[in-house]
C-alpha cells in the first residue's frame, strides 16, 4: 500500500513547487485525502485550541454523552448498531454569519480561539482552491467563485469528540459516508486514532501526527471536476481505550450557489456540447437542494445522489437568466 500523502506546504515557496504541486495533484486523484504540514496556522494556538476544546467536553458535553448512552441502553448492545454514532457534538456557523455567539457553554476564551482558527482555516481553504484550479488548468479563482452564492460561501466547524467505547465492533464512532460539501479541514487528535478512508476497496487509517491538517475533498469538488477528482468513503472506527478529538471544517458552497461541471474540464475537445449526455455524467443543481438531499441519504452510496439531482427539475436563477435544471 502507497503511503498516505503528506504535504509540506513550506515547499510551494520554492525550489520544490513543482515536485509539491505534482504530489497534491496525485493526492486529489488518487486518494480524496492528504495531510498538511507547515501550512501557516501557528502550533500555539493549535495547542491552545484542543486543550480548549477537551476541557469543554469535560466540562459540558461528557455528562450529556453518558446520559444519553445510557438512555439507549447501548453499553448492553449485542447486536451491531446501523442507525446511530458514537460521538458527541456541536456545531459552529462561521460565513455568512457567526453563530459563535449563541453556542451556550463556550467560554470567552475558547470562543476566541476558534474564532482565530477559523480564520486561518478560512484562508487555507481558499489557498488550497487556487492551488486546485491551478492543477487543474482552471482560473485562479474559478473555484472561490463557483462556491459563491449571492451571501458568499458557506463555512462551518462540526467540533466532535469520540469517547472510549465498550463494543466498538458493534457500533461505529462516524458510520461510512462522503462528505457533501466543497473542501474539508480536519484537525484531528494526534494520540488517538481512528479515521479511515476506503481506497481500493481497503479500509486505510489516516495517521495522526501532531499539528497537521487533514484535508478532504467533498461532493462539489467532484461535481465541479467532473469527477476529476473524487469524494471519498470514509469513517471514524470508535475506540476502547482513549478519547479522541475531531474539529472538522468545511467550506462549502453558498446556500444558492450554483453547482455544474467546469465546461473546461467537460469532453476532450472544444467541439463538445457541455451539455452533451454522453460527456456529463454530473448534475447541475442549487447547492442547498442538494443539502436537503444529502440529509436523508448521508449514509448511502453519493451516486444515487447525484443521479436524483440529475432527474430532478428545478429552477434557478444563473447571471440574470433563468435555466431549467
Amino acid at each position: 500500500m502507497e503511503s498516505f500523502p503528506v504535504i509540506n506546504m513550506e515547499k510551494l515557496n520554492g525550489d520544490e513547487r513543482g515536485a509539491t504541486m505534482e504530489l497534491i495533484k496525485d493526492a486529489c486523484e488518487n486518494w480524496g485525502f492528504f495531510e498538511l504540514v507547515n501550512h501557516g496556522i501557528s502550533h500555539e494556538l493549535m495547542d491552545k485550541v484542543e486543550r480548549l476544546t477537551k476541557e469543554h467536553y469535560k466540562k459540558c458535553m461528557e455528562q450529556r454523552f453518558k446520559e444519553l448512552v445510557a438512555s439507549k441502553a447501548l453499553e448492553g448492545v449485542e447486536t451491531e448498531i446501523e442507525d446511530m454514532d458514537w460521538e458527541s457534538t456541536f456545531f459552529l456557523r462561521h460565513l455568512p454569519e457567526s453563530n459563535m455567539s449563541e453556542i451556550p457553554d463556550l467560554d470567552d476564551d475558547y470562543r476566541k480561539a476558534m474564532k482565530e482558527f477559523a480564520v486561518g482555516l478560512e484562508k487555507m481553504a481558499e489557498q488550497l482552491l487556487e492551488l486546485l484550479c491551478e492543477n487543474l488548468g482552471l482560473e485562479k479563482d474559478y473555484l472561490k467563485k463557483a462556491f459563491c452564492g449571492s451571501k458568499g460561501p458557506t463555512f462551518g466547524t462540526k467540533v466532535s469528540n469520540y469517547p472510549p467505547c465498550p463494543r466498538p465492533e458493534l457500533i461505529k464512532g462516524l458510520r461510512a459516508h462522503t462528505d457533501a460539501g466543497g473542501i474539508i479541514l480536519l484537525f484531528q487528535d494526534d494520540r488517538v486514532s481512528g479515521l479511515q478512508l476506503l481506497k481500493d476497496g481497503q479500509w486505510v487509517d489516516v495517521p495522526p501526527m501532531r499539528h497537521s491538517i487533514v484535508i478532504n475533498l467533498g461532493d462539489q469538488l467532484e461535481v465541479i471536476t467532473n469527477g476529476k477528482y473524487k469524494s471519498i468513503m470514509h469513517r471514524v472506527i470508535a475506540q476502547t481505550d482513549g478519547n479522541r478529538m475531531s474539529i472538522a471544517s468545511f467550506y462549502n458552497p453558498g446556500s444558492d450557489a450554483v453547482i455544474y461541471p467546469a465546461p473546461e474540464l467537460v469532453g476532450k475537445d472544444d467541439q463538445v456540447e457541455v451539455n452533451s449526455d454522453d460527456q456529463v455524467v454530473y448534475p447541475k443543481f442549487v447547492f442547498e437542494d442538494y443539502m436537503k438531499l444529502y440529509a436523508g441519504l448521508k449514509f448511502q452510496a453519493k451516486k444515487p445522489r447525484f443521479e436524483a439531482m440529475k432527474t430532478m427539475e428545478s429552477t434557478v436563477t444563473l447571471g440574470g437568466l433563468i435555466a431549467t435544471v
